[in-house]
């Protein structure tokens, strides 16, 4: 003969074991077509998708969605040249170092990074580092169009145009500094050595 486990209790033949219903713990009972946490959970996805599409900033330019006004396509690189390493006295367009570079006659110091020197290296250590920065932004303004962005100031103490440098809204200076080539300029020259 079989017993249950909660009245302990003989079970015949016919007879069949009903657990009482019972309401999970937690849980409110449905009362209509749409539960409260159904509609929080669909109002928080809403708000996280405008939010993503209002900040994301990175839409091709010409497929951006207009949220508050028109919205201009991002303008496209314009400025190309082919580049080498500077060398004589005439510069037109070539590379001093990893933040110095001469294009159209006009001598610019990338705004928004600084270098090792190459020039006067403190050790062998930053002239080694100093040499691949310049070869690394010889091979990047060589990648195709850019854009010459204006800084915070024109030009700096030695008469250099301050720019920093684009292509499709990426700066090519954080390129180098997440390749270990280059530092964030914070107003002074670190020590490389």
């Amino acid at each position: 003969m079989l017993t249950t486990r909660a009245h302990h209790r003989p079970m015949g033949p016919r007879t069949t074991f009903r657990a009482p219903a019972r309401r999970r713990r937690g849980f409110a009972r449905h009362e209509g077509p749409v539960s409260g946490r159904y509609l929080t959970g669909v109002a928080a996805m809403a708000l996280a998708a405008f939010t993503a599409i209002v900040l994301w900033d990175g839409s091709p330019p010409g497929l951006a969605l207009p949220l508050f006004g028109p919205r201009a396509p991002a303008e496209p690189d314009r400025e190309q040249a082919y580049f080498t390493r500077c060398s004589g006295p005439v510069r037109t367009t070539c590379v001093v170092d990893g933040d110095t570079f001469w294009y159209q006659g006009t001598k610019i110091r990338i705004a928004d990074i600084n270098t090792p020197e190459v020039s006067a290296p403190g050790c062998a250590a930053e002239a080694r580092l100093g040499e691949a920065a310049t070869r690394r932004l010889i091979a990047l303004l060589n990648q195709g169009a850019f854009t010459l962005q204006t800084a915070d100031r024109e030009t700096d103490r030695y008469g250099r145009a301050l720019r920093v440098v684009t292509r499709q809204g990426h700066s090519l200076g954080a390129t180098l500094e997440a390749e270990g080539l280059a530092e964030h300029w914070r107003g002074f020259r670190r020590d490389w050595c």
